[in-house]
């Protein structure tokens, strides 16, 4: 009997694909702030991710509750790049979020409480001006249904490679929070996570599920340390590559802990071996 074990799928399984960062982003389109590790929980997004936006004063206030809504309807990178120049803290346990400019303390306030939700919209009211389009309105999601941009609770993943490989075309850094991820993996291989789509992933006893690329917007234009829009990625991005693309979205099936310097164990890492 001869055990026949196909080259590339085996070279495939020697491949170490690793977390470098987990982050979460607890207002959209607010600064991320980064986790040592996460308690992932099926059929939900990372805890606190996307809990809460700021609608534009002149969304709907009826549709903006308990509803989700496309990003248009909210203070955003996309649209709003001077978002960009603030630093934010929050503790997950008073719910308080924390809002700098240059290192300054600038606004401070509870998401969860009237008062400190009302001290956070003032600020914004006179910070975007014009831009928002009246006095803001903090809005909470839930963890089945967070403010994310697509209606779903999910996990953004971001292989690092490809990044390096967009910047074969830019020919200049790119900094890979420009894509605000969940999850920032080194893989050997660029591209590879498109591959992965309608495919389960494994980190240890969690498995995700990758069913969607994510199509990038001009928020990725905004440069995350300066707020200036200086890279037209996505024109970099259609042609090099031909598509508007870059990192997946996963739905947590089985949750559990994970953390930076775990091994993600892509689908189907090796083939059956043939018995000849």
């Amino acid at each position: 009997m001869t055990i026949v074990i196909h080259a590339k799928s085996y070279d495939v399984c020697l491949m170490t694909t690793l977390i470098k960062n987990i982050r979460y982003f607890p207002v959209k389109g607010l600064a991320g702030i980064d986790l040592p590790c996460v308690q992932l929980t099926a059929g939900q997004a990372l805890p606190q991710d996307r809990r809460f936006a700021l609608a534009l004063g002149s969304t709907p206030i009826d549709q903006a509750e308990g509803e989700w809504m496309a990003k248009t309807f909210f203070l955003m990178l996309a649209r709003n790049e001077k978002l960009a120049t603030l630093e934010t803290a929050y503790d997950q346990e008073s719910e308080i979020l924390t809002v700098s400019r240059k290192g300054r303390q600038v606004s401070r306030g509870k998401l969860t409480d009237t008062i400190g939700r009302a001290m956070i919209e003032e600020f914004f009211d006179a910070y975007m001006g014009d831009e928002a389009r009246g006095r803001p309105k903090v809005i909470e999601g839930t963890p089945e249904r967070p403010m994310s941009d697509i209606d779903s609770a999910v996990v953004s993943l971001i292989n690092l490679a490809s990044v390096r490989d967009i910047e074969r075309i830019t020919g200049k850094p790119v900094n890979p929070n420009r894509f605000r991820g969940n999850i920032m993996f080194e893989g050997e291989t660029p591209w590879i996570e498109h591959d992965w789509i309608d495919q389960d992933i494994q980190i240890g006893d969690v498995r995700l599920n990758i069913f969607k690329r994510t199509r990038r917007c001009a928020a990725t234009e905004v440069n995350p340390e300066t707020a200036a829009r200086d890279m037209p990625l996505l024109k970099a991005l259609k042609m090099g590559f031909e598509h508007t693309d870059c990192g997946v979205y996963a739905r947590v099936e089985i949750g559990g802990l994970v953390s930076e310097g775990d091994i993600i164990i892509p689908p189907n890492p090796w083939t059956t071996p043939e018995v000849l």
